[in-house]
């Protein structure tokens, strides 16, 4: 009898445990559709990489030399594709600027990168207002990254955006140091 009661306390303990602890849910962003015309519209513009998390340093050190990064998303001429430019700004202070294609998948939320076929990119909503959540995965890495409209928003927004991922086993953090200017993106 003592057992079955001991057992008991421990499953209901165990459960009132994993309520309290359980990781908090990052929905995935509903409204990148590829079957209706405004589906780019929120994702579109200039946004900031703010910080990034992932399970090991090795999946973040290409953002070792980064002090800033801008980024301009835009619609393509080409149908079911999305412009990405980029100004990197160094900690050395020079600018490496970078352009992407992001190609969309019907009925998918689901980003994949012109030229890398088994890279994934996936939206999630942020707590934090005007800001994204991007889980990158690809051959040999995964990570989140977030960006924000604004190059310094709130250091709730960081600290939220830690939690969850630490809540997910991503211990690794990296948040770029934003000390000098942004670079110009160029127009092509």
């Amino acid at each position: 009898m003592f057992h079955q009661i001991w057992a008991a306390v421990l499953y209901l303990y165990g459960i009132l445990f994993n309520s309290i602890y359980q990781c908090p849910e990052h929905s995935q962003l509903t409204t990148l559709r590829v079957d209706e015309n405004k589906f780019q519209d929120p994702h579109l513009g200039q946004w900031y990489f703010i910080a990034g998390a992932a399970p090991t340093k090795e999946e973040l050190s290409t953002f070792d030399s980064v002090d800033n990064i801008v980024f301009n998303m835009s619609a393509s001429t080409v149908p079911m594709q999305l412009q990405l430019r980029a100004g990197i700004r160094t900690k050395n202070g020079h600018c490496v600027p970078r352009q992407w294609i992001y190609h969309l998948t019907e009925r998918s939320t689901d980003l994949r990168t012109e030229g890398r076929p088994d890279m994934k990119t996936e939206l999630f909503s942020s707590p934090c207002p005007g800001g994204i959540i991007l889980k990158e995965t690809d051959q040999g890495y995964q990570r989140f990254l977030l960006y924000n409209r604004l190059p310094h928003p709130p250091e709730k927004c960081v600290e939220e955006f830690q939690s969850l991922t630490s809540c997910l086993d991503f211990k690794t953090f990296l948040v770029t140091p934003r000390n000098q200017e942004t670079c110009k993106l160029s127009s092509s």
